[in-house]
């Protein structure tokens, strides 16, 4: 049976100029929330190598020991790890979110499909709509520019979903994160329109090159109430335990019925995403 509630964290973090650097903050986070008894830690968009790296250098081989630590570490702290990064798959770089099980198992493999320009350069898009269990409980994740395409978390909630996980890495100039601070990004609106919960972890601070990180990671409950708060300086953890009966879905599941036209349409459309959300999320 899925669980209840879920004790969810989302880590905003400084990221360190190398993989190996970033892997020890990841490990030290784990042990902090082992402690706070967390079922499921999201993590930032590309943290193992930071966002402001150079992906047209990057190889295989310096990802693939970062997973292999990465899967170590999740089952020594018995935490669901939802972890941003680079990977190659299927001999193409694509930007993911790696979901790995309390046990260490990858269940699932997200790649970013809507790119922005920069990511554009080295990413390939990916071809599906995340769709995963933590714990019993169906959840979707869609990564940093994507906030802008609400089709992504509204047919993930039509397939099933309850929470979102939002890992995000943000990249510019001082003037532009100041206007994404404090909180005003919309992340709300996308919970409360689809009545699931939702879950936003950030990189903060300078980035390098003159770019900056707003921080703000949060976690909002699916009436659109903000629970947690990070600030826009520090590396930080916010903790929520999420009640999942508040996550009823219950407009994205009026939607498969009207208006009625659309009905088997979307129905239709349900089935194809959870296939390939079977097939796709594979690593």
């Amino acid at each position: 049976m899925p669980a209840k509630t879920l004790n969810v964290a989302a880590v905003q973090m400084k990221f360190a100029p190398t993989i190996g650097t970033n892997l020890r903050q990841i490990e030290t986070t784990l042990k902090l929330l082992k402690r706070r008894k967390v079922d499921a830690a999201l993590f930032p968009e590309c943290c193992t190598t930071g966002y402001n790296c150079d992906f047209g250098r990057l190889k295989p081989e310096d990802i693939e020991p970062a997973i292999d630590a990465l899967r170590t570490l999740a089952a020594e702290h018995g935490i669901n790890l939802l972890i941003g990064t680079p990977l190659f798959r299927r001999g193409k770089l694509q930007n993911c979110l790696l979901v790995i099980d309390r046990k260490g198992r990858v269940k699932h493999c997200y790649a970013k499909c809507q790119l922005t320009p920069a990511d554009r350069k080295h990413f390939t898009p990916g071809n599906h709509i995340a769709l995963f269990k933590i714990d019993g409980i169906t959840c979707t994740s869609i990564i940093c520019h994507e906030r802008r395409y609400p089709e992504l978390v509204r047919l993930a909630a039509m397939a099933g979903a309850q929470i979102v996980f939002h890992p995000n890495a943000g990249l510019d100039t001082l003037a532009v994160s100041k206007t994404k601070r404090n909180g005003n990004d919309g992340i709300a609106v996308r919970a409360f329109e689809n009545a699931i919960h939702y879950v936003f972890a950030n990189s903060v601070g300078p980035q390098g090159n003159g770019k900056w990180s707003a921080g703000d990671s949060k976690i909002v409950d699916a009436t659109g109430k903000r629970l947690r708060l990070a600030d826009n300086e520090s590396s930080q953890i916010i903790t929520a335990n999420l009640d999942l009966s508040r996550a009823t879905r219950k407009y994205a599941q009026d939607s498969l019925h009207f208006p009625k036209f659309l009905g088997p349409i979307w129905k239709r459309t349900v089935q194809e995403i959870r296939q390939r959300a079977r097939t796709e999320g594979q690593l």
